[in-house]
C-alpha cells in the first residue's frame, strides 16, 4: 500500500479521543525530525500540541491539523472496530479516517516528497498539531498561536487539513468560515396547576410569542463571500414531566452563524432588545449568557488561494475548485487573526463524525500530492 495509507492507518489505530493524543504527535514527529524539523511539544493543561518547524526565513508556510477525534459512540453500530482500521470495497474505515488523520498523514508524506525534490526551499515550513480541536479548543491551536505571537513567529500561509471536499477530492476549498455566537436564555415564570392558569405564569407561552419573529429576523444580507447570518434554536427545555403542572422555568439555547456584515455586539443588542420589547425581565445575573465560539475570517483571492487552486488543477486533471465559507468552525479562526492567509483543504466530508467514518483509499496519495504541490508553488524559486 501507499505511504500515506500506511501512516493514516497507524494514526487511526490510536484512540485519540479529545483531549488524548495517544502518541499520534510522537509518531508524526519522528517522521518530521528525520526531515530536519525542530520539534517543540507544548503541553497546555490536558492538551498536547506540537510545533514543528524547518527553517528560520520568511515566508513561513504552515500545515495545521488535529490529532484528536470525537468519541466513536456505540461500538455495536460500527461494522468494524473504530480504532482497528479496515479496508472494505476500496474505503479505509475508522474513527478519524476523514477528520482528520488522513490529512495529517498526507501532510507528512507531502513534506517528505517536497523536501526530496527541493531540499533547500526558500522560506520555512512548519506543522502545527493539536489534540484539542474537537473539544473546548482553549488549550490547543488558540494557545499555540498566543505563544507564537508572544515570541514574534509569524505564519504567512496556512493550509488546514479539515475535510473540505464535497463530491470529488479538491472540488471545494474553504477560504473562510462564519463566526459562531451562542446564547443561553433562562426565563422564569410561576409554576402552577394547569387547571388554574390565572394563578401561574407559563414561560413557554410567553416565549412562543416572539419565536416566530426571531426565526424570521433578517440579521444581514451577507456579501460576496458569506451567506446571510443564520439564527437557530438548538435546545428548548422546560416542564416537570407532569401533565398537570405549568412550568415555572424555561431554558433556551440558540446560535448565530454570522458573516462579516454584523458583529457579535450588534447581535447581542438586537436579541436583547427583542426580548425586552416582549416584556421579559433580564435583570437576573444568569438570565442571558453568551459564548463566542469564533469570529468570522476570510482569505480573499491571493497568493495562497491561487497556489491551492492551481495545485488541485495540476494533480486532479484540471479540476476547477470552488472557494467556500460554508460549514462550522475550525482552528483556522485562531490562525487567521495573526495576519496569515488561511485555507482549508482535505478529503470528502460526507462521513465526518458518523458511524463507519471512511475515506477512499484512492484519494490518499492524490491528497498528499496536492499538499506537496502547494508547498512547491509557495516555497520553490
Amino acid at each position: 500500500m501507499s505511504p500515506t495509507f500506511e501512516l493514516a492507518r497507524e494514526l487511526i489505530a490510536r484512540p485519540s479521543v479529545t483531549p488524548e493524543d495517544a502518541g499520534c504527535q510522537e509518531l508524526l514527529g519522528q517522521r518530521l525530525s528525520a526531515l530536519g524539523f525542530e520539534l517543540e511539544t507544548l503541553r497546555c493543561g490536558e492538551v498536547t500540541n506540537l510545533w514543528a518547524r524547518r527553517g528560520d526565513q520568511a515566508p513561513l508556510v504552515c500545515l495545521a491539523g488535529h490529532t484528536d477525534v470525537v468519541p466513536p459512540g456505540p461500538l455495536e453500530h460500527w461494522h468494524s472496530h473504530p480504532f482497528q482500521p479496515e479496508v472494505r470495497d476500496g474505503m479505509l474505515y475508522g474513527r478519524g479516517a476523514v477528520d482528520m488523520k488522513s490529512s495529517l498523514a498526507a501532510m507528512v508524506v507531502a513534506c517528505e516528497q517536497f523536501l526530496a525534490q527541493c531540499p533547500a526551499p526558500r522560506g520555512s515550513l512548519a506543522l502545527l498539531l493539536t489534540s484539542d480541536e474537537e473539544g473546548p479548543a482553549r488549550d490547543g491551536t488558540r494557545r499555540v498561536m498566543e505563544i507564537l505571537t508572544e515570541r514574534g513567529e509569524r505564519i504567512d500561509y496556512c493550509v488546514v487539513g479539515e475535510p473540505s471536499s464535497q463530491e470529488r477530492l479538491g472540488d471545494q476549498v474553504r477560504n473562510g468560515r462564519r463566526g459562531s455566537l451562542n446564547a443561553q436564555l433562562k426565563l422564569r415564570g410561576r409554576q402552577g396547576h394547569v387547571a388554574y392558569p390565572q394563578l401561574a405564569d407559563n414561560p413557554i407561552h410567553r416565549l412562543s410569542q416572539i419565536l416566530g419573529p426571531l426565526c424570521a429576523e433578517v440579521w444581514d444580507q451577507g456579501n460576496a463571500y458569506f451567506p446571510p447570518t443564520s439564527f437557530q434554536i438548538s435546545n428548548l427545555h422546560s416542564g416537570t414531566g407532569a401533565e398537570n403542572v405549568i412550568p415555572g422555568e424555561l431554558e433556551l439555547l440558540c446560535n448565530w452563524r454570522f458573516s462579516t456584515e454584523i458583529t457579535p455586539d450588534q447581535i447581542k443588542q438586537r436579541f436583547r432588545a427583542r426580548l425586552q420589547e416582549a416584556g421579559f425581565d433580564l435583570s437576573a445575573a444568569d438570565a442571558l449568557r453568551w459564548r463566542l465560539s469564533g469570529e468570522p475570517f476570510l482569505t480573499p483571492t491571493g497568493t495562497l488561494t491561487t497556489a491551492t487552486t492551481a495545485a488541485i488543477a495540476a494533480v486532479m486533471d484540471g479540476l476547477q475548485t470552488r472557494l467556500s465559507t460554508s460549514g462550522g468552525t475550525s482552528d483556522g479562526r485562531f490562525i487567521a487573526p495573526s495576519g496569515a492567509e488561511v485555507v482549508e483543504l482535505g478529503p470528502l466530508n460526507a462521513t465526518i463524525h458518523t458511524v463507519n467514518e471512511c475515506i477512499a483509499v484512492a484519494d490518499l496519495e492524490p491528497l498528499a500530492a496536492i499538499y506537496a504541490e502547494v508547498l512547491r508553488r509557495l516555497l520553490s524559486d
